[in-house]
């Protein structure tokens, strides 16, 4: 079942047809169709837990945070195979994940490093490290900005990280900072920070999500000034975020604020949100669920349509065993 909440009004409940995964064929942008499967190998086939997504267009990575192989499938498809083997160029975990300009750019959560690959070839082209401060970091996320340069959360330390479009290193080269959040009103606090990330369409701002805090912030790329994005009271507790125009799609794990209680009132939830013209502030237009999803950690857009990670994290916090395979869900935009 696919639900989509508004604030004031809820729509009707609506039953998807359960279609085996062989039998699935290529859907229009506003057609139900199954999860696309990852055909996962090696060690950690059976543990692949995903966490992050990326397309282009004819593709779709994603990857496995306990042993850092890349997916890809087909957006035509129905399955994801090995392309970027586990372990390969040191890349241990992979978690947020981005595709421009002919590159894939890989995040490597708590191993602190930061990948960049020709997408056609998979051949290593830039390789990063955050600098070795002794400090915890969790490389989350991956945001490119209109003239190329690429923005990487930590969850951890409070820095964001910035590439520059060359992005070609001679070995492992320190991963530099682009913006310091000290003395912002951007203050880190215990648990999971600073996390989903995505960049303005003319360039002007990025917009972060703070997740442990469910807070919106918008960074202006020219003077590097932090502020708080006005939701009216609502909390977003940000994993992802996706952005089409000035909609925002954030993907909601483990909510903060739920809209009511009862049966919706569960983890796992893509937020709507309409960002004002210099994005200082928002609105919260409505929730999704889809009965396809699995603890989602985050999205990505492909063919009027969102791609939707399943991490099943939950199961790995509990030690149940995950439900194989492991899948992306793909629905029509909200």
């Amino acid at each position: 079942m696919r639900s989509t909440r508004p604030l004031a009004l809820t729509a009707a409940a609506v039953a998807l047809a359960a279609v085996p995964l062989a039998a699935a064929a290529p859907a229009g942008a506003g057609q139900s169709r199954p999860p696309y499967a990852i055909d996962s190998s090696g060690p950690a086939a059976d543990a692949v837990f995903p966490e992050g997504v990326a397309t282009d267009s004819a593709y779709f990575y994603v990857g496995s945070t306990t042993d850092g192989t890349v997916y890809r499938g087909e957006l035509g498809g129905t399955t994801a195979t090995r392309f970027l083997a586990g372990g390969q160029d040191g890349r241990t975990s992979a978690i947020g994940m981005k595709v421009a300009d002919g590159y894939l750019f890989v995040a490597g959560g708590a191993t602190g490093r930061f990948f960049v690959y020709d997408v056609d070839s998979g051949e290593l082209v830039g390789s990063y490290a955050v600098p070795a401060t002794g400090a915890p970091t969790f490389l989350n996320d991956v945001a490119v900005a209109p003239d190329g340069t690429v923005y990487v959360t930590d969850s951890q330390r409070p820095v964001l990280y910035a590439v520059s479009p060359d992005y070609a290193t001679d070995g492992v080269e320190t991963l530099p900072a682009g913006y310091e959040y000290a003395g912002t009103e951007l203050v880190y606090q215990a648990g999971f920070n600073v996390n989903g990330i995505v960049a303005s369409p003319d360039g002007r701002y990025l917009l972060l999500a703070q997740s442990n805090t469910g807070t919106l912030f918008r960074v202006d790329r020219a003077t590097g000034d932090i502020t708080a994005v006005d939701l009216g009271g609502a909390k977003v507790s940000g994993d992802g975020l996706v952005l089409r125009g000035r909609t925002l799609y954030a993907v909601e794990r483990a909510p903060l604020d739920p809209p009511q209680t009862g049966p919706d009132n569960v983890d796992g939830r893509i937020v709507e949100i309409r960002l004002s013209g210099d994005w200082t502030s928002g609105t919260v237009l409505g929730y999704t669920r889809d009965d396809s999803f699995d603890d989602p950690t985050t999205a990505a857009i492909a063919r009027g349509r969102l791609l939707v990670v399943n991490s099943q994290f939950g199961e790995r916090s509990a030690g149940v065993a995950p439900s194989t395979p492991f899948t992306v869900s793909s629905i029509p935009l909200p």
